[in-house]
């Protein structure tokens, strides 16, 4: 434990100026942030400074080898006014996974943990207490040290900022499979939160936008046969009364989303299979009415609802369910427990104290 994490306040605080009733996802940025800098070969100790520019050399290395990965959390007031965060060491853990890929320092736990608590306690009136909203927190790390040279840098920064967010998506989303652009590859780093990865999502995904679709559904690598990923979400199927979803690979993200559904979904007795799921399937689910739901899952959206979607030139529309979607019952549970409105049966639920 960190007792002593250094914290220079702002001068004035911005938090009169913000609408809390109109927030648009990660548009508004809190008073405070965390830093933390690597340098000569070990993790300087963690500080809370104003949220501020970063001033970098042009020849910093993030900007010419791309060593940057990055989380994505939310911190929770419930009806009480205490505040909760939801499988925290599963994003710490995972930032490190990712920063190993990329030949980035792991970073030592009680800095992750101890300095995030310390920001969440300054700035903790910028977590707002409507209905589905939350303050998004985005750690990331990247590296910060000079140099033309093609090797990993020898400095790197690690920053924690938050933003108080309304709801991620709107409504229900309608999807492209994808046939042609890969997401990632085998042996590649599509299993890390690495910046270049959703670099590369944006043209293809641009390329359904102009088509009339709001995501694109990636496929593998090699045949384009099975489906992986929903834009930058994981992906699951409801065939008749089982849901499916891919297993995680080399290509797919760990999601925490991810493993809270399928931990959920089998205590409810909702049968789940994590399988390779092809594109034939799903289109020939579709075509005989077996195919009942889609949604991807991540931490923005937690839920974000599939209407329909394309392949080959064909348009497939989803059921609208009312009584028994799994999307809707499923992100209830999961915010609800999120939000300290139920009892919280996994352990998922930290409370900042």
């Amino acid at each position: 434990m960190i007792h002593d994490i250094e914290v220079l306040k702002a001068k004035t605080s911005k938090i009169s100026e913000i609408d809390f009733n109109n927030l648009k996802f990660g548009h508004v940025f809190s008073d405070h942030m965390l830093e933390c800098d690597f340098k000569n070969g070990e993790w300087e100790a963690p500080k809370v400074v104003p949220y501020q520019p970063i001033t970098l050399d042009p020849s910093a290395k993030i900007f010419h080898y791309g060593q940057s990965v990055f989380e994505g959390m939310k911190a929770y007031k419930d009806a009480d006014g205490k505040v909760w965060l939801f499988r925290p060491l599963d994003n710490f853990k995972r930032l490190n996974i990712s920063s190993k890929r990329l030949a980035i320092p792991e970073l030592p736990e009680n800095y992750f943990m101890d300095g995030l608590k310390a920001l969440l306690k300054v700035d903790e009136d910028w977590i707002p207490e409507k209905e589905g909203s939350s303050l998004y927190i985005r750690p990331f790390v990247f590296a910060s040290g000079n140099g033309f040279h093609a090797s990993p840098a020898d400095e790197y920064k690690f920053i924690i900022c938050t933003a108080p967010s309304g709801a991620y998506f709107s409504g229900e989303v309608k999807v492209l499979i994808e046939e042609k652009y890969s997401r990632s590859a085998n042996g590649g780093v599509g299993f890390a939160k690495a910046g270049g990865n959703y670099a590369g999502q944006f043209y293809p995904t641009q390329l359904a936008v102009e088509k009339g679709y709001q995501q694109v559904i990636w496929t593998d690598d090699t045949s384009h046969e099975y489906i992986e990923e929903a834009g930058a979400m994981n992906i699951f199927v409801r065939i008749d009364d089982t849901l499916v979803t891919a297993p995680t690979s080399d290509r797919i993200l760990d999601g925490i989303t991810r493993k809270s559904i399928i931990e959920l979904a089998k205590s409810e007795n909702i049968p789940v299979e994590v399988r390779k799921l092809s594109v034939k399937e799903v289109v020939e689910a579709a075509q005989n009415g077996s195919l009942k739901e889609m949604f991807g899952a991540g931490t923005a959206a937690v839920i974000s609802p599939i209407s329909g979607f394309g392949y080959k030139d064909n348009d497939y529309e989803l059921p609208k369910l009312t009584d028994d979607s799994y999307a809707s019952f499923l992100k209830k549970r999961i915010t609800d427990i999120q939000t300290n409105k139920v009892e919280d049966p996994f352990g998922w639920r930290m409370e900042v104290k």
